[in-house]
């Protein structure tokens, strides 16, 4: 059985709203997809390295999360789910205009998208799961984050400035007129 109860295999058709998709749209649940994206933003089919970046870009284009937090690749009529290590993209470049409060601060993943830092696209400090290592996130999209990749991540801290918020200092960026924290430097979270 897959995880909507339908053999392997076999799909099911169900009228409850997928990420994605218009409550009551009759959508066909296609079960367990056996597409992976690994740690470094690479996607998988079957095992094998999807090479096609357009390929990669448009599956990227259908890609939702749940509230369990489950990823689905979805269409109109269809969805299945697929796994995902830790992020989905990849943080790749950064641009950066103005400075300090001022500034703006963009990202361009993997999948070629452009996103401010913004309160929109806010930036996270979250624990890998395999390591409990900190590192940064950003919000892409409704609970679609790309992992900020090390050598930008040095930019950023290159870039980091000292704050006092709520009685501690704290290390962190500007961008579009708010401060996003890279972490406290007193060693406390």
């Amino acid at each position: 059985m897959n995880a909507q109860g339908a053999p392997p295999g076999k799909s099911q058709t169900a009228s409850a709203a997928a990420p994605g998709n218009s409550p009551g749209k009759s959508v066909t649940l296609c079960g367990d997809l056996d597409i992976r994206i690994s740690r470094d933003g690479t996607w998988y089919y079957l095992d094998s390295p999807i090479t096609r970046k357009e390929m990669v870009c448009l599956f990227s284009s259908a890609l939702a999360r749940d509230e369990q937090g489950d990823y689905w690749l979805v269409t109109p009529t269809e969805r299945g789910r697929i796994e995902v290590e830790d992020a989905p993209f990849l943080a790749e470049e950064l641009f950066v205009w103005g400075t300090g409060k001022e500034q703006t601060l963009s990202f361009r993943t993997n999948v070629d998208e452009i996103v401010s830092l913004d309160g929109e696209h806010p930036l996270r400090m979250g624990a890998y799961h395999e390591t409990d290592q900190e590192i940064p996130y950003l919000l892409i999209r409704k609970r679609i984050e790309a992992r900020i990749s090390r050598a930008v991540y040095y930019e950023l801290v290159r870039l980091g400035q000292k704050e006092p918020i709520g009685g501690k200092e704290v290390f962190g960026i500007w961008s579009c007129g708010e401060f996003f924290s890279l972490g406290s430097l007193d060693g406390t979270p």
